[in-house]
Formats: C-alpha cells, structure tokens, sequence
C-alpha cells in the first residue's frame, strides 16, 4: 500500500494535485493561500500565490490594486508618493500639492531645484535678473517692487554715481555739496590726502586739507610767519592788513602779550604803553 501524501491543513491526498511546501509541510494551492496570502489592502482579498504582490510601508497589494488614488493609473512601474495613506502619482500630486513657478507658471516638480523667496517659487532657471535677463542661480540679488536685478545690474541702473570717478556708489561714501564720493575718491585738491574722517574746508568748491589750505591760502602770522587758518578755535588778531596769532601778539620790544591791551604802532613794530612811553 503506498504512503499517504496529504495536504498539512485539509488532510486531502495531494497525489495529483498541484501543492505549495511551506516549512517542509505541503499544503493544498487553496489552503496554501488561506493560511499565508496577506490581503490587499485596497479590495481585501487574499493575495493568491500565482498573483503579483506589492508591498508598500506594512501594505500589501494586488498589483492591479496598486494605483493612483486620484487619477487611477497603475502605480506598479511608476513613480509615486503617499500623502494621508493615498497613493498619489507624481502629476497628480505635482497638481495638488506642488508649488508653481511665477515666471512660467508651470509646475516646480519635486526634487528639481528651485528658488523661493517673499513666498513665491520660482524655478532656478526662472528666476533671472530683470536688466540683463541671466540666470541669478545662487548669487546675491537686490529686489525693486515686483523685479529682481543682480547686483552689477542694480549698481548700474539704480546706484548714485561717484562725482569723481562716475563709478557706481554700492555703499558707504561720503556726501559733499549734496553730491556722493567714494571714499576713496573724495581727496585733498592738492596733496590727494583722503578727507574722508578728517577735517578739511574748500576753496572754490575745490575741497582742501587743513595743512593744504593753510599752506596755498590763509594768512601769514606777522609774528611767526606761520598760516592763519582759523580752524579749531584758534584765534587771531587783525590790524591794518597785518594777521597775528593770538599767542603772537606781543610787544615787538618786552614781548609781553597785548591781547586785550592797549598797544601802539611804531612803524613794523607793535609796543605796549610802558615801551612806547619809554622812546
């Protein structure tokens, strides 16, 4: 009599009949599938053995199963992406979730490379400088109202001109006569001494150091020869066209200060009473 041959679970003779083994135990194709198919988690059937299965984050499915929940194309060979436990293909979430470019209006898809910015997208080759029209890609930009200009494009359109080199003023400077200087441009008429910082006067609209100015035009101390510039609250006297420094001022014969004095004039000389009484 020959051995038996039966299915682990339902006990029926497996002689000519198609079997599954599992763990060494043969079973029946319709027990096989009862007790180790997963079911679809979209129609809750059981996944036969002969099926196509898809599994998906602990999900399973028939392959037929496996589609968009928006459009209904089959997910099997394409690309896709869950949100909220849906399938969604990648057009139709591009549709539903992904931002559009302002430029072209057209969908960003995801994992291309963008730019946002004041809450607008753009894509990276979008985004573009509004003067010359290139691509601004990941270099510095400055906005105007609703249009964009890289900064050689801004300098260029929008930035005051030096006075003296008519180079574009990007920042800093220095203002004189309402007019903007680069720093380094805004320099001592005659020795070329930046100015900017210092104190400095003018002469017909000509800007001038102190040591300059004094040097080229004040007038010289009758006493020390020395320029008379009035800057820093220095003092001076005057008398019949003849300039002194205030410490200058002294009688021509005991050199004691006659600020505030009496003095006389005798000839190039200035004396006090005592030395002019004295002759």
């Amino acid at each position: 009599m020959a051995d038996r041959f039966d299915c682990d679970n339902c006990k029926e003779s497996l002689y000519g009949r198609k079997y599954i083994q599992s763990d060494d135990n043969p079973y029946c194709i319709p027990c096989y599938d009862s007790l180790f198919s997963n079911t679809c988690d979209e129609c809750k059937e059981l996944i036969g053995h002969d099926a196509r299965e898809l599994f998906y984050e602990d999900r399973h499915y028939h392959e037929h199963c496996f589609r968009c929940f928006r459009c209904d194309r089959s997910l099997a060979d394409e690309p896709f992406t869950s949100q909220d436990d849906a399938l969604l293909c990648n057009d139709c979430y591009c549709n539903e979730f992904s931002s559009k470019c302002v430029a072209c209006d057209k969908i960003v898809m995801p994992g291309t490379r963008k730019l946002e910015y004041a809450g607008s997208t753009w894509h990276e080759g979008c985004f573009i400088c509004h003067s010359c029209e290139q691509p601004i890609g990941s270099k510095s930009f400055i906005p105007d109202k609703d249009e964009h200009y890289c900064v050689p494009c801004y300098e260029d359109k929008f930035a005051p001109r030096c006075t003296r080199c008519k180079k574009a003023l990007a920042k800093g400077g220095v203002t004189y006569r309402d007019e903007p200087w680069h720093k380094e441009c805004f320099v001592c008429t005659s020795c070329k001494t930046q100015l900017a910082g210092q104190h400095f006067t003018s002469r017909d609209e000509n800007p001038y150091c102190l040591k300059c100015f004094g040097s080229l035009y004040a007038k010289k101390c009758e006493a020390c020869s020395k320029p008379i510039t009035g800057f820093g609250g220095g003092k001076y006297i005057s008398f019949e066209e003849r300039q002194w420094h205030q410490p200058c001022f002294t009688c021509s014969q005991c050199s004691i200060s006659l600020v505030g004095a009496g003095f006389f004039p005798d000839g190039d000389r200035i004396l006090c009473r005592e030395c002019h009484n004295n002759l």
